[in-house]
């Protein structure tokens, strides 16, 4: 990272002595622990497989103020033999409050398994919910919180649901919900300018007196959703739109951008998104850096754009835009639009962009990586390590920064409640 953006990211405090704390497991780049910092939660390890991830972890802690990142960032593979020792080497005596994290969600995804000719029933991954029970049953947290995708639900290996699977490791020493329709959250009730249905399995331990109905009645919904009722309506903001996210970065054309750039605009000419996105003192906007398009994909982006039509209009209207893949699908080009909450941001980005193409017909590219992290919440402090490809992959695997906040909010409020019991 450098001087420059080290210089201007200051965190606004780190955490104190006496706080809350957690370890982070399957931690990514840290969108889900990131909404536990800003609660004031102390970290007391990362665990992630992912080198790039990694050490943008580190770069985090440091933005946090914290001297130890090379030593509390594991870079390791959960199932190592050794994995709870190294954990426990730098957790130390230290009480640990709650272990949050989410296992590689890829073999319970549709994307997932469409792409696999056995449906990922062999895939190795569906059982790392193993490791992460086996750290949880260790430390005995107060709380944990377990994220994953909603394919999660319904995934089925070898003939046995693997929702059931995990609900009995984890309710071996907590109590877990397991209603849907409460464990289900998406992003946009929280402001986030995206669409993005996880399930969010949060477990209280057997012996304390909070039950987990109380945690998810704590998570506050901010919030309404696009084709809401007017009941559901009631006491919410409108939805966040991709304008309001992205709107007042600067317009660039393929290939266009660099690394770090000067704002275009003052922080009070900014909407209320971008104010809890951007910081008042901050002056340099990072990797607001455009992707090079073949010709033929950026007029699909324009012409996409301008009509506002899907791909399959695309292809009926301008046949001469046609791709030349056999397998192409109905959402293989997405334009973003302007007025509603972008979809689902994905790993894939790190691959093409063209299920994210900008609404501005004049831009004709796809989203950078900025954007895409403004979509999911991300800080314009937060620096992603490594190259843009892989940058792009962190943010799409990770939990957006703002439901993490409102879900650590929520757990805060409780452990505050026990400590004063």
């Amino acid at each position: 990272m450098s001087d420059s953006a080290t210089k201007t990211n200051q965190p606004a405090n780190a955490a104190k002595d006496n706080a809350f704390t957690f370890i982070d497991l399957f931690a990514g780049c840290g969108g889900l622990s990131e909404g536990f910092y800003r609660q004031g939660f102390k970290a007391l390890a990362h665990v992630e497989i992912d080198h790039f991830c990694c050490e943008t972890l580190k770069t985090r802690m440091k933005y946090y103020g914290y001297d130890d990142s090379e030593e509390a960032v594991l870079e390791k593979d959960i199932t190592s033999k050794d994995i709870l020792q190294k954990i426990k080497e730098v957790v130390g005596s230290r009480r640990v409050d709650i272990i949050i994290g989410g296992p590689p969600c890829q073999s319970f995804s549709p994307l997932g398994k469409a792409k696999d000719d056995h449906n990922m029933q062999d895939d190795p991954r569906n059982y790392l919910f193993e490791n992460y029970v086996k750290v949880l049953n260790h430390f005995k947290p107060k709380f944990f919180v377990f994220e994953n995708v909603t394919g999660l639900l319904d995934t089925e290996i070898k003939g046995e649901s693997i929702f059931k699977m995990i609900l009995r490791r984890l309710r071996r020493n907590y109590k877990v919900l397991n209603d849907e329709n409460t464990i289900v959250l998406n992003a946009t009730n929280y402001g986030v300018p995206q669409e993005r249905k996880r399930v969010i399995l949060i477990g209280v331990r057997k012996d304390i007196d909070v039950s987990a109905e109380d945690v998810y009645m704590s998570i506050i919904k901010t919030h309404y959703l696009p084709g809401a009722s007017e009941k559901d309506r009631h006491g919410l903001k409108k939805y966040v739109t991709v304008r309001e996210a992205i709107g007042d970065l600067p317009k660039l054309h393929q290939g266009e951008g660099q690394k770090q750039v000067a704002y275009p605009n003052s922080y009070d000419d900014c909407n209320d998104y971008v104010k809890q996105i951007r910081k008042e003192k901050d002056t340099v906007l990072l990797d607001h850096v455009a992707r090079m398009n073949n010709p033929k994909d950026v007029e699909r982006y324009k012409v996409m754009a301008e009509n506002h039509w899907n791909f399959l209009e695309l292809l009926e209207y301008r046949p001469d835009l046609g791709h030349e893949k056999k397998r192409v699908f109905f959402n293989s080009y997405k334009v973003q639009w302007w007025d509603m909450p972008a979809r689902t941001i994905i790993a894939h980005l790190h691959k093409d962009g063209n299920q994210f193409i900008h609404p501005d017909p004049e831009q004709g590219r796809s989203i950078t990586v900025r954007e895409a992290a403004r979509l999911q919440s991300f800080p314009d402090d937060f620096v992603f390590e490594g190259s843009r490809s892989e940058q792009f992959k962190q943010i799409g695997n990770a939990v957006p920064p703002l439901l993490a906040e409102a879900i650590a909010k929520a757990v805060r409020l409780h452990l505050n409640i026990i400590e004063q019991e």
